[in-house]
């Protein structure tokens, strides 16, 4: 179970450190009336023989986090945070909690630029913005040994509605309402179809399948987030030589998928165990199991955030 009590931390709010409890919003600000805000969570990990934690792609989360402001017109985010702030700052949020971490006990650090008005309205440019963040257990979103899912009859957030490829935390009403039928059936979670019937993701997390050894996953054109550990899979895959497609995934090819699972930075790799009900791996000898595939990324990618890849990766890890 996770130790660490973020409630009793400290968070980083506007341009301060301050108690956890304090660092709050007005309930006219835009961010609560609106949802106008967006954010980026990244994973710090231990590596318990070095004695070190690493955070994983930070400059990629933060690269996110000025594309996601710049979607949303928040236009300066990027000049008044330099990655060299940021980093600096998320630097210091860490090391100012890290004495109450458990040992070996990863985390998670959610940041987020926000609108920083009060009743004003809809509008976006011009407007002030801020950002705050704070580190949370890394604890389980869904359960690590797999997860039965199925296809939401809520449709996916669409480009030109609330655009996916920036994680506005208002697009996240749509999750929720997929995240909630699924629970109410009986499920842990569910996949989102687009507009024209394509699968896209989860509610937290893109998707993969393994159809003949082939790893799959939806492309960035099916109105999906541009997943960071999405994009270190297909990396890592690839390194071990599978071939990796992306391309549009029909409904029909979760049914017959050799393999599925979800990955995210708080999902990690979840194995899919059925969808609708139906095994996943039915025509293999593994139905409704975890696959021999899923099982090799899974280690390669914990591996890749933990260090202990031999240094293969360590481009993308930051000691902290």
């Amino acid at each position: 179970m996770p130790s660490f009590d973020y409630h009793s931390g400290q968070a980083f709010m506007r341009d301060a450190f301050v108690p956890f409890q304090d660092a709050t919003v007005s309930i006219a600000s835009s961010p609560v009336l609106y949802g106008l805000s967006v954010y980026t969570v990244f994973g710090v990990n231990a590596n318990e023989a070095e004695k070190k934690r690493y955070a994983f792609r930070l400059q990629d989360h933060y690269r996110r986090l000025v594309n996601s402001a710049a979607i949303m017109d928040m236009h300066n985010f990027a000049a008044a945070w330099p990655y060299e702030r940021f980093e600096a700052t998320m630097r210091e949020l860490i090391a100012r909690n890290a004495a109450a971490f458990g040992a070996g006990e990863d985390v998670l650090v959610r940041v987020t630029v926000f609108v920083d008005e009060l009743i004003a309205g809809t509008k976006i440019h011009g407007l002030r913005h801020a950002l705050s963040a704070y580190v949370y257990p890394m604890g389980q979103i869904l359960p690590r040994t797999g997860v039965n899912v199925c296809v939401s009859s809520w449709a996916h957030g669409m480009d030109n509605v609330i655009p996916p490829r920036a994680k506005v935390n208002g697009l996240y009403a749509n999750n929720s309402l997929a995240k909630n039928e699924a629970l109410m059936n009986g499920y842990d979670d569910a996949i989102a179809l687009d507009a024209q019937g394509r699968v896209t993701e989860a509610t937290v997390a893109n998707l993969f399948i393994v159809r003949n050894g082939m790893l799959i996953t939806p492309g960035v054109d099916t109105d999906l987030l541009e997943g960071i550990t999405r994009a270190s899979i297909i990396a890592i895959a690839r390194a071990a030589g599978f071939a990796v497609a992306e391309r549009a995934v029909d409904r029909t090819e979760l049914y017959i998928a050799d393999e599925a699972f979800i990955c995210g930075s708080s999902a990690r790799i979840t194995p899919v165990l059925s969808v609708d009900k139906r095994l996943v791996g039915t025509a293999t000898d593994h139905p409704g199991a975890v696959g021999p595939i899923t099982k090799q990324l899974s280690g390669l990618y914990e591996a890749a955030q933990r260090g202990t890849d031999g240094g293969t990766w360590n481009a993308w890890r930051m000691t902290v």
